[in-house]
């Protein structure tokens, strides 16, 4: 008796541990037969091997990609969040003079909601929100503000990315270019990183 009592609580404080780190998604207890039973859901834990940096360079390239997606990725998913609904929107409005008077009105609010945020970010995180966009909605930026404004206004954005060394039509490539992005998004929203 006493033992199944101190093997309960290590379970119950080592759960209480994992919640508190972020761990569980939910946990209960359940009494079956006389036995308690502690059952614990927890979150996918991603499991790569260990970084080996070549040179200082990489390491720094690292770490600079996961301060940019710590900080971008809650950006990208409320912008994702944001262009289903304009998306739902437009679509209930058949008249094409209406969507566009919706989308002024709905494209201000935007601009008040994000533009603060925006202008405090680095080039890089600009970078890493274009190509984590790509990533959400499965659209390019220049193939975003073709749908919603214009072509001639992609054409525009694109040449001004362009000259600097940037650009709106870049996919998202998880398994070559973006791999180690996908790595360090994986962890961050595992809450490992």
């Amino acid at each position: 008796m006493k033992r199944s009592f101190s093997i309960a609580v290590l379970l119950a404080v080592s759960i209480n541990m994992f919640a508190a780190n972020n761990y569980v998604d939910s946990c209960m207890i359940k009494i079956q037969d006389g036995d308690t039973l502690y059952m614990a859901w927890l979150h996918e834990v991603w499991v790569y091997p260990p970084m080996k940096f070549k040179n200082k360079k990489q390491e720094k390239f690292y770490w600079r990609t996961v301060r940019d997606v710590k900080k971008c990725l809650p950006y990208a998913k409320m912008i994702s969040a944001d262009m289903a609904y304009a998306d739902a929107e437009l679509a209930k409005i058949p008249d094409k003079k209406e969507q566009k008077k919706w989308w002024r009105k709905f494209e201000k609010q935007l601009f008040k909601k994000y533009e603060k945020d925006f202008r405090g970010m680095y080039a890089s995180q600009g970078r890493m929100l274009m190509i984590l966009l790509d990533r959400e909605t499965d659209r390019t930026s220049y193939e975003l503000i073709k749908q919603y404004k214009s072509k001639a206004a992609a054409n525009w954005w694109q040449f001004v990315a362009k000259l600097f060394r940037n650009d709106l039509k870049e996919e998202y490539d998880a398994t070559d270019k973006d791999r180690i992005t996908e790595r360090v998004i994986n962890l961050v929203e595992a809450g490992q990183l």
